[in-house]
């Protein structure tokens, strides 16, 4: 008989990030399809997991487990990696499931390896098929999809960001058990944090759109030359006014390399595509790209694609855009910032 051990980390201030919420509700949907299977592990590391764990206490799970401290309130991969391993010996489970946080995603490919375990990554779908689970996995930047199962036990399952709808249900009151662990000496301290104002970040993982600008915004215009600050200008009033995530094509960002004027605020983390990202918004518009396959690889999982190019017959055009608008991306831009302006 299967058994079932959700893992999650808290935040900075104690709740719980969306990515741990969606796989929550991934693990709850594979619990119930594993026939004959007993309720749900939780099982929470932080400096206080209480709070967290009575955000949770509507899901229906069975028992909760938490290993907390001030050591583990920060993300190391010494201390992170003992107190999971000790949820995984307090639970014994076949079946762990994760969200595919930068902090699980360095630890617990070390823990499986002390349990003995396997483990995957960026997990895109869970089924059960006659009472084994089986696991959907995207291979060669999101061109090939793979169903794949696993007899060993334990099995890690690090879950993708987006890719499962997160759980909402009603707080209460959990009961949870402490896990004694003996977690090992740091050699190093956190005395801090230091980011950038909200702001000032121009990718947001969250926003329901991503902007794509391409390399066009660079070119020549119909005045025969490049409008680079204006571009600038325009681009930035947009993302800012729509609260959008902002991405790039590659040869945008490319052309730094090879002298050209770029975009300041764009470099190679923006990057979207075949050697990019692969984001989740629920809308995407594309601005000046020609919507080859190597871009549009990154948007696979975009609901709604939108595109601006003055080429007609652009790969956008080709069917991989549910609407492609014929127009200069400067006029239709300044255009949406006017009305944003207004509204």
């Amino acid at each position: 008989m299967e058994t079932v051990l959700y893992l999650t980390h808290t935040e900075s201030d104690g709740s719980l990030g969306k990515p741990a919420l969606e796989a929550l509700s991934a693990a709850l949907q594979l619990a119930q399809d594993l026939d004959g299977a007993p309720p749900l592990t939780i099982g929470l590391i932080g400096g206080e997991v209480q709070a967290a764990a009575d955000t949770l206490a509507g899901c229906g799970a069975g028992r909760f487990l938490g290993v907390a401290g001030a050591e583990l309130a920060v993300s190391r991969y010494s201390s992170d990696a003992a107190a999971v391993a000790a949820l995984v010996e307090a639970a014994q489970p076949t079946l762990v499931v994760a969200a595919a946080t930068s902090r699980f995603s360095r630890a617990l490919p070390g823990v499986c390896q002390r349990v003995g375990g396997r483990i995957d990554t960026q997990v895109t779908g869970l089924q059960v098929v006659d009472t084994e689970p089986r696991i959907e996995r995207w291979y060669y930047r999101q061109r090939m999809a793979a169903t794949l199962t696993r007899s060993h036990r334990p099995w890690f399952l690090l879950l993708a960001g987006g890719a499962f709808p997160a759980w909402e249900g009603e707080a209460g009151t959990a009961e949870v058990e402490a896990v004694p662990v003996e977690l090992p000496e740091t050699r190093t301290r956190v005395v801090g944090t230091q980011s950038a104002s909200a702001d000032a970040h121009t990718i947001r993982p969250e926003a329901d759109l991503l902007f794509v600008a391409g390399a066009g915004w660079t070119k020549k215009q119909v005045d025969g030359q490049p409008h680079v600050t204006e571009a600038e200008q325009c681009i930035r009033e947009f993302v800012d006014a729509a609260q959008a995530s902002l991405g790039s094509s590659k040869s945008l960002v490319d052309q730094g390399g090879e002298g050209q004027q770029v975009l300041s605020f764009m470099s190679h983390l923006h990057q979207v595509g075949q050697t990019g990202t692969t984001p989740r918004h629920r809308k995407g518009l594309a601005t000046c790209c020609h919507g080859e396959e190597p871009h549009v690889v990154g948007w696979r999982f975009i609901t709604e694609r939108r595109a601006i190019n003055l080429d007609a017959g652009c790969g956008w055009g080709q069917g991989k855009a549910d609407v492609l608008y014929v127009a200069d991306a400067f006029d239709v831009m300044t255009k949406v910032n006017e009305l944003l302006g207004e509204s």
